[in-house]
């Protein structure tokens, strides 16, 4: 039985920045942002999919540069635009800020990943295998 608890390996989904990491274990999460240009929120909803993260939706409110292209327009009356995207990644970066006052949701929580960091600091967010004991007593958002 010892044996089956140091080998079992849990997926999370980790951010990391300068050595410090927290897990979400939960499977998915809303990223939002204020945009640096037109000053309207946007989001983003990722997934863990196996081993990777998916975006799987955005909503924004006006089309303009970084808007994806790609994506199919769906329906909505809440005055943004929803677009679906379904791209796979193996990880990304995110640069977090006060000012642009980055945060997470997830599992009915919202964590403001700006207050983690310092200003213009970066995660690197992906999907990781951890052990059980890490799992249980590590660092979670």
């Amino acid at each position: 039985m010892l044996l089956f608890f140091l080998l079992i390996k849990l997926p999370v989904i980790s951010f990391e920045s300068a050595g410090e990491q927290f897990y979400l274990k939960e499977k998915a999460f809303e990223l939002s942002w204020i945009h640096s240009v037109e000053k309207e929120e946007w989001r983003e909803f990722y997934e863990r999919d196996g081993g990777t993260l998916v975006l799987t939706e955005t909503h924004f409110k006006t089309f303009g540069a970084g808007v994806p292209s790609d994506g199919t327009i769906l329906p909505s009356d809440d005055g943004f635009i929803h677009m679906q995207i379904d791209r796979e990644m193996e990880n990304m970066n995110l640069t977090v800020s006060e000012n642009a006052q980055t945060t997470i949701r997830s599992g009915g929580r919202e964590i403001q990943l700006f207050t983690l960091i310092d200003d213009y600091e970066t995660f690197q967010i992906s999907v990781e295998y951890i052990h059980l004991w890490n799992y249980v007593g590590g660092k979670t958002l």
